[in-house]
């Protein structure tokens, strides 16, 4: 059993994978609803709007655009920075042609061995008997 403090409110808690006892977790979640419905409600509203008019903190905003919870209209004017190269992306911690770079470069790490080295390798793993 792991028990932790919880990062919100201090109490301990049974740990599940998430900083915070489930009474905070839900008090967030709470929050989370109230942010998407203002955000329908107010579709043109910036960041700093949104949070002042909710309560949440702009950081947690931040983090739920990040995680992908949360996403805005182009035509609200609201975008955060693609972590890799800067440019403005509406939701995600990456931008379409940095996830497509990323996904390339993983990609290519799982190859298989080429098949005129397996060759070369199988020419000389012969049988050998002792006594010949």
């Amino acid at each position: 059993m792991d028990v932790r403090n919880c990062k919100m409110c201090g109490h301990l808690f049974n740990y599940t994978n998430s900083p915070l006892c489930p009474q905070c977790n839900k008090k967030l979640e709470e929050r989370f609803q109230d942010v998407k419905e203002y955000i329908r409600e107010n579709p043109g509203a910036g960041m700093a709007t949104v949070a002042e008019d909710t309560g949440v903190p702009v950081q947690q905003l931040k983090k739920w655009v990040r995680e992908e919870r949360l996403a805005f209209t182009k035509g609200s004017g609201i975008t955060i920075e693609c972590e890799k190269c800067g440019r403005p992306i509406l939701t995600g911690r990456y931008c379409k042609e940095c996830k497509n770079a990323l996904s390339n470069s993983f990609s290519g790490l799982y190859q298989t061995s080429k098949p005129a080295e397996k060759k070369a390798r199988d020419a000389s793993a012969k049988m050998r008997f002792l006594g010949e």
